[in-house]
């Protein structure tokens, strides 16, 4: 048991084939299909030492996650694929497991924790930057390619590198003065997708654009403003 989880989860490290094969049915769940992790790889990567967990309500297995070492010098994990069953999203169970991956790398001298996400997503932009205090490292052009699932059927895969620095105070967003530029993403990219597609295309179009002219011009993203979107500042000089 996990001293920050609420009162009945549990999160546990996936040992048997049985409990691997739950895991690879609750994320197909969530994410739908193919989208998941199908058990075989699920069942390697925890037989060779990465992380594969269950979120546990009970004896229920109500979400999972998996993420495998990068190289060795780099001290670095990535978080693949986490999944919370529908019923039990936004009650902050994804921090709960977000806490509990920093915990387990900690103890592997893992020193950073990457992963994807939508740059459209703006809750997805908010805890990833805000709460968590991940930095944005690289903007990924249709990175996964074409997915059949339900969050991604139709749309191009761009994705945000993010990189948490596990031993590193959250620093929040920078000064006013120091935003030299921002990037708005909708507030609701999802549903705009069931019924406006041809807006979320083009915000598609219009993000991406935005963050390729920005990086080109020598800026990163410095922090995020659930009104403004992107803060983007000047990328510090390398001597």
């Amino acid at each position: 048991m996990t001293d920050f989880a609420p009162d009945g989860i549990e999160i546990r490290s996936l040992t048997t084939v049985e409990s691997i094969v739950e895991a690879s049915r609750v994320l197909g769940e969530v994410w739908g299909g193919d989208a998941g992790m199908p058990a075989n790889l699920l069942r390697a990567l925890a037989h060779s030492g990465n992380y594969v967990v269950g979120l546990y309500d009970g004896d229920r297995m109500i979400g999972a996650s998996a993420g495998f070492f990068a190289a060795p010098a780099e001290r670095s994990m990535h978080s693949h694929i986490t999944g919370v069953l529908e019923e039990y999203q936004s009650r902050g169970l994804g921090r709960v497991l977000k806490q509990h991956q920093r915990d387990w790398a900690f103890a592997r001298d893992v020193g950073h924790i990457t992963w994807t996400f939508d740059p459209l997503v703006a809750r997805n932009a908010h805890f990833n930057l805000l709460i968590l205090g991940a930095r944005v490292t690289e903007y990924l052009v249709d990175h996964y390619g074409s997915m059949p699932d339900a969050l991604n059927r139709g749309d191009e895969t761009d994705r945000l590198l993010v990189s948490w620095s596990l031993a590193s105070p959250r620093t929040g967003n920078p000064p006013d003065e120091d935003i030299v530029a921002s990037v708005a993403i909708p507030r609701d990219i999802e549903t705009m997708r069931r019924e406006r597609p041809a807006d979320a295309e083009q915000w598609r179009r219009t993000v991406r654009e935005q963050f390729t002219d920005l990086y080109g011009r020598g800026l990163s993203v410095g922090g995020f403003r659930d009104e403004a979107g992107y803060l983007f500042v000047q990328e510090p000089a390398r001597g």
